[in-house]
């Protein structure tokens, strides 16, 4: 087994969500992987409020202890598959919430996306793409998409087709080589 660690971050806490069944397929689709160690990281065990820290995060200087829990789960992390829904065209306001509590932890890591809702989630990646570039997360390009008309049984049950299990080995590949090609980059 590889000493690579990739956090499947579950970015939804609202009640009946859809996102735990989709990160807990995430998760088990990638429990026979020998690249890397997968480990569900759900935001709501973090309840972090509104972004409450006095300095910016690229100063390191963290003075909430859940700032400094949350710091230190995602500064042992390699990489990060993040499941988001779609909210409004964009991803969800605690999963933005939590990426911005932090600085450090992200940069030189590499990022997967995986979505869901009415166009797949599509518009949540993007935004997601363009978050994690400023914080020097390398993203790959391969993406899960599911829609909630067929990938799910009266919008709340997941039930994804076959069609979904190469594209999730495709991203697996491409993020456990960039986490692996990035980690030199953090000493």
């Amino acid at each position: 087994m590889s000493d690579l660690k990739i956090a499947i971050i579950l970015g939804s806490t609202r009640p009946g969500r859809n996102g735990k069944a989709v990160a807990d397929w995430v998760l088990a689709k990638a429990a026979a992987r020998t690249g890397a160690k997968y480990e569900l990281v759900d935001l709501a065990d973090y309840p972090l409020p509104h972004l409450d820290e006095a300095l910016p995060p690229a100063m390191g200087q963290y003075a909430g202890e859940h700032t400094k829990a949350w710091a230190a789960t995602i500064a042992g992390f390699d990489g990060f598959i993040f499941v988001s829904p779609e909210y409004n065209h964009s991803t969800s306001g605690v999963l933005k919430n939590a990426i911005d509590y932090l600085h450090a932890e992200w940069n030189n890591k590499a990022a997967g996306f995986v979505s869901y809702g009415s166009l797949g989630g599509a518009r949540a990646i993007e935004h997601l793409r363009a978050i994690a570039s400023e914080l020097q997360i390398a993203t790959v390009r391969q993406q899960l998409s599911f829609s909630l008309f067929t990938d799910f049984e009266n919008f709340s049950t997941f039930n994804p087709g076959p069609q979904h299990d190469d594209p999730a080995t495709v991203l697996f590949d491409q993020l456990e080589a960039w986490a692996g090609a990035l980690k030199p980059l953090r000493g």
